[in-house]
């Protein structure tokens, strides 16, 4: 049997002292000195809690960044990677096999490389090339360093771009000092569905907000060992809509950013759909899409996914299928 490294570090401290993510994000993040007029695209590779922050970022950017970002969270880059590929590698272990693939297929085709790791050998390696590096604390579970990895994204994103993001993280650092009204909210959401827990989640989202849901039904699916997916609007009315006949053992959540009118009727129309067939529907009060917003949410599900995990009876600190995956790769 093969089981998780235990870290000292409990998801309800990291969720409590949140804010400190982002004070080490500030006090270590050294200028890359690169312009985004250098490249043709950026790549962002990882996996997990790892690569999640690449998503939020990129769907953060997306009306800013003049080339393409992508995300892969694989073995192998695109085949348009390139020397005029930007390709920013995360790891929180250094040790994770795909991201290390995907380093020796961005040296191979000569892309410009930055790294992202709290140590093991993508750090050493980023090291021994002199790539520009960022690290992590360590200490915690990967899946909840998403204030480290996002917050270095955001920074190394916004200077490619000659934006400054620190003014930006300085204020959702104050305001994680003390987040009653998110914390209120996510107990609001847990008392919604405390007597469905155990059912599986589908998260009803748009654009600004799919790497959002994205990352509560990784987060639900390791801590709280259940099921979740994610539902995108409008391009889920044109499919998915149609197995809404009858009732679901499914709690929904709906993240609707306001950024469309005609997105946001949409979901008003299937809040109706599900609710007249008596499922829940938990609507959350998503203010906008900015920055601030979207951590607040980020926060809040988290603290639902750790809830759900305590009310399962279930150990949020163990992901001994993962562990056990690793086992059975490491000896074939």
């Amino acid at each position: 049997m093969y089981f998780c490294f235990m870290s000292e570090i409990t998801h309800e401290l990291s969720l409590e002292n949140f804010q400190e993510q982002f004070e080490y994000v500030l006090s270590n993040y050294t200028k890359h000195n690169k312009s985004i007029s250098n490249y043709n695209n950026i790549v962002i590779g990882g996996l997990g809690g790892s690569g999640i922050g690449g998503r939020i970022a990129r769907s953060f950017f997306w009306n800013e960044m003049p080339v393409p970002v992508e995300v892969y969270s694989d073995y192998t880059l695109p085949g348009y990677a390139s020397s005029k590929t930007l390709a920013i590698l995360c790891s929180y272990s250094g040790n994770t096999e795909e991201t290390l693939t995907m380093f020796a297929q961005a040296q191979k085709r000569g892309c410009d490389i930055i790294c992202m790791a709290a140590g093991g050998t993508l750090l050493n390696l980023a090291s021994e090339n002199n790539y520009p590096t960022y690290t992590i604390a360590t200490g915690y579970q990967p899946r909840m360093t998403l204030g480290f990895a996002l917050g270095n994204l955001l920074m190394i994103l916004g200077e490619l771009m000659g934006k400054d993001m620190s003014s930006d993280l300085a204020r959702i650092q104050d305001y994680f000092k003390n987040p009653q009204s998110t914390i209120d909210q996510a107990k609001a959401l847990h008392n919604c569905f405390k007597s469905t827990i155990a059912q599986k989640f589908v998260v009803v989202t748009d654009m600004a907000y799919e790497a959002v849901a994205i990352r509560f039904c990784q987060q639900i699916q390791e801590n709280g060992k259940g099921e979740g997916f994610v539902s995108v609007l409008p391009e889920a009315n044109h499919n998915m809509i149609e197995s809404y006949y009858e009732k679901h053992d499914t709690n929904f959540i709906f993240l609707d950013s306001k950024g469309n009118d005609r997105v946001t009727k949409r979901f008003q129309f299937v809040k109706g759909v599900l609710e007249d067939l008596g499922n829940k529907v938990y609507e959350y009060p998503v203010i906008d899409s900015s920055l601030q917003s979207i951590f607040e949410v980020i926060h809040a599900l988290d603290w639902l996914s750790i809830w759900a995990s305590n009310d399962k009876k279930v150990n949020n600190m163990e992901v001994g299928i993962i562990m056990n995956l690793k086992g059975f790769l490491s000896k074939n």
